[in-house]
C-alpha cells in the first residue's frame, strides 16, 4: 500500500524572510510540500492557476492584492483549493473577513511553528482551524447577534473598489492601474470618485490614511 501523495502548498508572503521560514517548516513534514511562492497576492492568483495547489496559505498584507482579496479571488476561480490565511493580525475583523473570503483557517504568525502544521493537516480533512482568540471571537459575536437579531454588516465598499483603493494608496498612477486591471482609466477616475464619496474623504492622501487604518496596506 503506497502513501498518499502530500499536500501541494502555495505560500504567499511579500517578505522572503518569512516563506523561508514558513517553508522550513511545512517541507520538514513528509504529508506537505511547497510548490510555489508567491511576493504577493497578484503573483499568488497566478501561481494558483499554474500549478492547482491544494491548499495556499496566504499573508494579509501583501502589495497589489492583499491576502483577503486573493482568498476571494481563489475561492471564485479554483474553489479545489484550500485556504488557510497566515497573518501577525490578532484582530476580530481580519478572521471574520477571512471566513467570508473562503479561508477555512486563521493562524497567528507568532505561534506558526506551533500551529501551521496541524492547521494545513486539519484544512485538508475538511475541517476548520481557529486559534483560541479567534474561537471567543465568533462564539461572542454569535451570541451578540443572537441576542441583538442583528446581522453582520455589510461592506461599505465593493471588491472591486477595495481593490482600487489598495492601488491608489501604493502610490499607482490611473493609468498604471487600468492597465493592471485591464479597464479604462475613465473607470479608475469613476471608481475613485465614488470611494471619496463614500468613506467621505477628500483626497488620495486620506484615502491612503484609511487603507492603512483598514489594514490594506502596511504603514
Amino acid at each position: 500500500m503506497t502513501d498518499p501523495s502530500p499536500t501541494r502548498i502555495l505560500l504567499a508572503d511579500d517578505h522572503a524572510l518569512v516563506r523561508r521560514g514558513v517553508r522550513l517548516i511545512l517541507d520538514g513534514e513528509p504529508d506537505l510540500t511547497v510548490v510555489a511562492e508567491a511576493a504577493d497576492g497578484a503573483e499568488a492568483l497566478e501561481l494558483a492557476r499554474e500549478h492547482r495547489p491544494d491548499l495556499a496559505i496566504l499573508d494579509i498584507a501583501m502589495p497589489r492584492l492583499t491576502g483577503l482579496q486573493a482568498a476571494r479571488e481563489l475561492s471564485r476561480t479554483l474553489p479545489e483549493t484550500r485556504i488557510l490565511v497566515l497573518t501577525m493580525y490578532d484582530n476580530e475583523q481580519f478572521f471574520f473577513e477571512a471566513l467570508a473570503a473562503g479561508a477555512s483557517g486563521y493562524v497567528l504568525k507568532s505561534v506558526a511553528d506551533r500551529d501551521l502544521v496541524e492547521a494545513c493537516r486539519a484544512t485538508m480533512r475538511g475541517e476548520p482551524f481557529l486559534y483560541p482568540g479567534a474561537v471567543n471571537a465568533l462564539i461572542h459575536n454569535y451570541l451578540d447577534l443572537a441576542r441583538e437579531g442583528r446581522t453582520l454588516p455589510a461592506k461599505a465598499i465593493t471588491d472591486r473598489e477595495e481593490q482600487i483603493l489598495k492601488l491608489v494608496a501604493e502610490g499607482h498612477t490611473s493609468q498604471q492601474i487600468a492597465n493592471m486591471l485591464v479597464i479604462s482609466p475613465k473607470t479608475v477616475e469613476r471608481h475613485r470618485a465614488n470611494l471619496l464619496a463614500k468613506l467621505g474623504l477628500r483626497d488620495r492622501l486620506e484615502l491612503t490614511r484609511y487603507a492603512i487604518r483598514v489594514g490594506l496596506i502596511e504603514p
